[in-house]
């Protein structure tokens, strides 16, 4: 889920990934209109699962915050209202969910987008932000399976090569001939 999901730079929203063209990717917009269009490869286009948020120790994944906020708010659209909102609002609520964000690189227009970004998730179902540890560590290895054995054809017999002998070159017929004239001796 996390590396289907897409941000484009310079066009507002998320866009999921649905196919992957020759020069382009086709991309859906996660809003009412799921509108497709291309996503060519001069225009920044960021997986989400390839941002994470400034903190005064390490950068902690976008994922991990979009977990956070989600327990946070129960797994309901953000309650604090983006637009009316100020920059300490804003910043207030941030602290809520990631306590040790860098205060100094993590901008109000950067916590407005995660909220915004958190929003159009929920709206569209998408609420699974952590990877399940079973995807990554499978439990139980899998039984081995005998090799299934090898069924042989007959093999078709080889046709023997035909060996050519070299031809003759060709008389060129348009090839110019000269004729030699001989000097008759004058008269006196």
């Amino acid at each position: 889920m996390k590396k289907t999901i897409l941000s484009i730079a310079g066009k507002p929203g998320l866009y999921k990934l649905i196919s992957q063209g020759k020069n382009n990717l086709i991309v859906e917009a996660l809003d009412a209109t799921h509108k497709r269009q291309p996503a060519f490869g001069s225009e920044r286009i960021t997986s989400l699962s390839d941002i994470a948020m400034f903190t005064e120790t390490d950068d902690v994944p976008l994922m991990d915050v979009l977990e956070s906020l989600k327990t946070l708010e129960q797994g309901k659209k953000s309650a604090l209202d983006l637009k009316k909102a100020s920059g300490d609002d804003l910043r207030e609520y941030f602290a809520k969910v990631l306590p040790n964000f860098d205060r100094e690189r993590v901008h109000t227009s950067d916590i407005k987008k995660l909220l915004q970004w958190y929003n159009i998730l929920i709206e569209n179902g998408i609420t699974d932000f952590k990877e399940e540890e079973e995807e990554a560590q499978p439990t139980e290895a899998p039984a081995e399976e005998k090799p299934e054995p090898k069924v042989s054809m007959p093999k078709a017999p080889k046709a023997e090569a035909k060996v050519r002998e070299p031809k003759a070159p060709k008389a060129d017929s348009k090839a110019k001939t000269t004729k030699v004239k001989t000097a008759k001796p004058k008269a006196k």
